[in-house]
């Protein structure tokens, strides 16, 4: 079977769907002839077990340095969406076009290839649009471009053989914007079971630990808030490491009031996660209730794999709750309840069994349903055709 993938993150690039593209390619290629359509490389190899080359065709377009601001995110996804336009246009017939979200627009792409070409569609949502621009104020809800990017976008939801969705929240939000749900499969995402492994937990105050990007859709009012509740209090410590635009403004925050009890590093590499997050008590996810199914932080199998529990600020009925609820693997705080995240961090530390056996039942959790080889067979069993496998027992 030949499988063409499309997005313009691919190896060696370390951003979410890069990794989990990657992940499936290797997969696939075992089997099938694959070809990913990917933009110019925006990071470089970070030495983990799977860091190699992956056996598969790519063809690399070169494009435009991406960046958060919008005019630099445009180039990039313009010179990327061009460059796939001829690209995928002279390729062999494929059987099967995967295509993710960014740039957003790309899944309509993928629905002309797929239907001049003869071949099926798959669209992996891993964020869902507009809804999510609407969420973070891009997009004015009922606007213009809200409008008519949905209506592009739901056009190829609507035409493509399968869309996959990464959690329960994810396929109402889809439903709710009319795709069939008998089209939306649930595929969640992973991390590798083997590269992060659960460690001793450190000595010392309890350390809330955040790793990876803190965007526009992730939550830190309330963190903020109980920052400065236990400033420079010794039982307890903060950890921030990763990037990303809310990033600054936390900084400022805590430098502001000389909060010494918060630490800032940069991104961590792939082959130091497991080590960097087991210095955590407790691994930090946040969430606007705003973006409920347009996103799903993917950050979440990570802590788990490490065999930490989850602390959560975000939204009831999301995938991060639904798996604290289902698995007993950590905590929910709704956000803005300062009082409640400040007085169960106050009980944790003085009952650390309780993040010991929270931990444990989320590393089983993960062993289960979110290690690496579980979740690339989900993703494979719909590009193949296959029927899905569950994500619960």
């Amino acid at each position: 079977m030949r499988i063409v993938l499309l997005n313009q993150f691919f190896w060696p690039d370390t951003v979410a769907t890069s990794q989990m593209l990657t992940d499936v390619a290797r997969g696939l290629a075992k089997e099938h002839e694959v070809t990913a359509i990917c933009g110019s490389a925006e990071a470089v190899s970070t030495g983990s077990e799977d860091s190699s080359r992956p056996d598969v065709r790519i063809l690399r377009i070169r494009t435009a340095g991406f960046g958060h601001s919008a005019p630099a995110r445009a180039a990039s996804y313009l010179t990327y969406l061009g460059g796939v336009l001829w690209s995928g246009g002279v390729l062999r017939r494929p059987d099967c076009f995967v295509a993710l979200t960014t740039p957003p627009i790309l899944s309509a792409i993928g629905l002309v290839f797929a239907r001049l070409r003869g071949a099926r569609l798959v669209i992996w949502e891993m964020d869902v649009y507009p809804d999510i621009a609407t969420g973070i104020g891009y997009f004015r809800k009922g606007g213009i471009p809200e409008r008519l990017t949905g209506a592009v976008l739901d056009w190829a939801r609507k035409g493509a053989d399968g869309v996959i969705a990464l959690g329960e929240d994810m396929k109402a939000r889809l439903v709710a914007r009319g795709i069939p749900e008998g089209k939306i499969h649930v595929a969640e995402n992973w991390a590798s079971g083997h590269e992060i492994v659960p460690m001793a937990f450190p000595e010392g105050p309890l350390t809330v630990h955040y790793s990876g990007n803190l965007g526009l859709a992730h939550e830190v009012q309330t963190i903020c808030r109980v920052l400065d509740r236990l400033a420079n209090d010794r039982k307890f410590r903060f950890i921030f490491a990763g990037g990303g635009p809310r990033r600054p403004h936390l900084e400022a925050y805590c430098r502001e009031r000389s909060i010494g009890n918060v630490e800032f590093r940069p991104y961590c590499a792939n082959a130091k996660l497991g080590h960097s997050l087991a210095e955590g008590h407790l691994g930090l996810v946040t969430q606007i209730p705003e973006t409920l199914g347009s996103i799903v932080p993917s950050k979440v199998y990570g802590i788990m794999a490490a065999g930490r529990p989850l602390l959560y600020i975000g939204p009831e009925g999301s995938t991060p709750a639904s798996h604290i609820s289902g698995f007993d693997c950590g905590w929910r705080i709704e956000p803005g309840n300062v009082e409640g995240l400040v007085g169960l961090l106050h009980h944790l530390e003085a009952n650390r069994h309780l993040l010991h056996e929270a931990g444990s039942r989320g590393r089983l959790a993960f062993e289960r349903y979110f290690d690496r080889p579980i979740g690339v067979a989900r993703i494979a069993c719909i590009v193949l055709d296959s029927n899905p496998m569950r994500t619960r027992a």
